[in-house]
C-alpha cells in the first residue's frame, strides 16, 4: 500500500488542436465508478455534437479500479493513451473525458495517440493536485505553559497541530506520519505532562491553507 499518492483536488479543462481537429480534455475528481459514469454522461450531453467523447478513470487510493473507452476511435488510440497519462502521473480518484471535434483530416493511429495524450496533459496543467498521505491522528491535552514549546518542537519535526482549544487545559489533535517520534517528542518537551490519546489511522494532505483530513 502506498503511503503517499497524487490526487486531484480541483478539476480543469485543457484544449489542443491537431490538423484542425479540436481535442478538449475535461477532468474531474471522482470517488466511485458511479460518479465517473455520471461525469462521462454529463460531458457527452454537453458536447453532444462532437464526433467522439473518449474517457478514462482511476478509482481508489491505490488505483484499484480503472477503465477507458475509445468511443469509436480505432482500438487503443484514445482511452488507453489517456489512462497511461494518468498512471504515469500517479493520479487516483480522477476521471477525464477528451472530446474530439473532427477537422476533416485523418491523423493515423500514432497521431491519435499523441493528440489524446497531449490533451490530457493540457487538462492536467489546469487542475489543482494534492499529495495525500497515510498517517495518524493523536488527540492531546497539556498545560498552558507547555503548548508553545510542544507545538514549536512538533512542527519543527514535521508534525501538525489542529483544532487547538483553550479551556482548563489546552487540547487538540496532532496529525503525523511518525507516531512513535511524535509521542516521544511531546513527552520530552512537556516532561511527561502532556496526555495523549491512542493514535487513529488517518489520510491527510498538507496545503497552503493548512491540513486537509479525509475519510479513510
Amino acid at each position: 500500500m502506498m503511503n503517499e499518492w497524487q490526487s486531484l483536488y480541483k478539476g480543469g479543462i485543457g484544449e489542443i488542436e491537431e490538423k484542425r481537429s479540436r481535442f478538449i480534455a475535461t477532468i474531474e475528481p471522482v470517488s466511485s465508478e458511479e460518479e465517473a459514469a455520471d461525469f462521462i454522461a454529463a460531458i457527452r450531453k454537453k458536447y453532444w455534437d462532437a464526433r467522439h467523447n473518449c474517457s478514462a478513470f482511476i478509482i481508489g487510493d491505490n488505483g484499484q479500479k480503472s477503465r477507458c473507452s475509445d468511443d469509436g476511435e480505432p482500438s487503443g488510440t484514445a482511452g488507453r493513451p489517456m489512462l497511461d497519462v494518468l498512471e504515469r502521473e500517479h493520479i487516483t480518484n480522477v476521471c477525464v473525458v477528451v472530446t474530439r471535434y473532427f477537422g476533416g483530416t485523418l491523423l493515423g493511429t500514432g497521431g491519435l495517440v499523441r493528440a489524446y495524450s497531449a490533451a490530457v496533459r493540457a487538462g492536467l496543467d489546469n487542475c489543482e493536485m494534492i499529495t495525500k498521505q497515510k498517517g495518524f491522528c493523536i488527540g492531546f491535552s497539556c498545560e498552558y505553559n507547555d503548548i508553545a514549546p510542544m507545538q514549536s518542537a512538533l512542527m519543527r519535526e514535521g508534525h501538525y497541530l489542529e483544532n487547538i482549544e483553550y479551556a482548563d487545559r489546552v487540547s487538540g489533535k496532532i496529525i503525523t506520519k511518525d507516531e512513535k517520534g511524535c509521542v516521544r517528542l511531546a513527552g520530552d518537551t512537556t516532561s511527561g505532562r502532556a496526555r495523549l490519546d491512542k493514535a487513529e489511522d488517518v489520510t491527510f494532505a498538507v496545503t497552503d491553507g493548512g491540513i486537509m483530513i479525509f475519510d479513510n
